[in-house]
């Protein structure tokens, strides 16, 4: 039995959408997020040194960060056919989606999250400075930043309904927090028709609904 180590609104959703999609038994151990720091409990540590999910634990094997747990359930349950034919213009565009989903999509938007919460943090005498500097870091070096990504992501699905080609691939299940947490501030709409319409196609998907079931409240869906 595989246990999965889930906190709430975060990237573990995608675990359980991609054992859903598997079809593999799996049972939810749930830790939930401090309501003030946003930060994930103490208790994740006894799991997993850096206390961060999802991690995953199949018998005595346990595996942490998202892309290498999909690696090992792809592996270990290969016939689901989420992964394309080694070798092929597919499989290529796969492992590269596969990792810029968190190697580079990711990083712009923590960025931005972490100068967003700044000022917040910031004592209050020095709170108008530190909003100051969250906004000029903000509009000059992240906002850019974000916006060729998002141009990218529009660019690549106007070649292909989904990321890795014409099928759907374990790759789209990685590929889906970016967006998931892109489109949750700016909903995508008409300046972003093909990403809106990826996130309609995976938000409609059987396993997806049930992963929502088995994991709890998720702000993305």
């Amino acid at each position: 039995m595989i246990i999965v180590h889930h906190l709430n609104d975060s990237r573990s959703q995608r675990v359980l959408w991609l054992l859903e999609e598997l079809g593999v038994e799996y049972e939810v151990k749930r830790y939930e997020r401090d309501a003030k720091t946003r930060l994930a409990p103490p208790a994740l540590k006894a799991i997993h040194p850096l206390g961060k999910s999802p991690v995953i634990q199949h018998g005595d094997v346990i595996v942490a960060e998202t892309g290498a747990i999909v690696e090992y359930l792809l592996e270990t349950f290969p016939d689901a056919g989420l992964k394309p034919a080694s070798g092929t213009p597919e499989a290529r565009r796969y492992t590269y989606w596969l990792h810029y989903a968190e190697g580079s999509a990711m990083t712009p938007l923590l960025l931005k999250l972490i100068f967003g919460v700044i000022p917040q943090r910031s004592p209050a005498l020095i709170r108008p400075i530190a909003r100051g500097i969250s906004k000029k870091v903000g509009a000059s070096l992240i906002d850019p930043q974000i916006a060729s990504h998002l141009g990218y992501w529009e660019a690549e699905l106007h070649k292909s309904e989904w990321f890795a080609g014409e099928r759907f691939t374990a790759a789209d299940i990685m590929m889906s927090f970016p967006l998931e947490a892109a489109g949750s501030r700016a909903p995508f709409g008409d300046r972003m028709p093909k990403a809106a319409a990826f996130l309609k196609r995976i938000h409609a998907r059987p396993a997806y609904q049930r992963a929502l079931e088995r994991g709890g409240p998720y702000a993305y869906a």
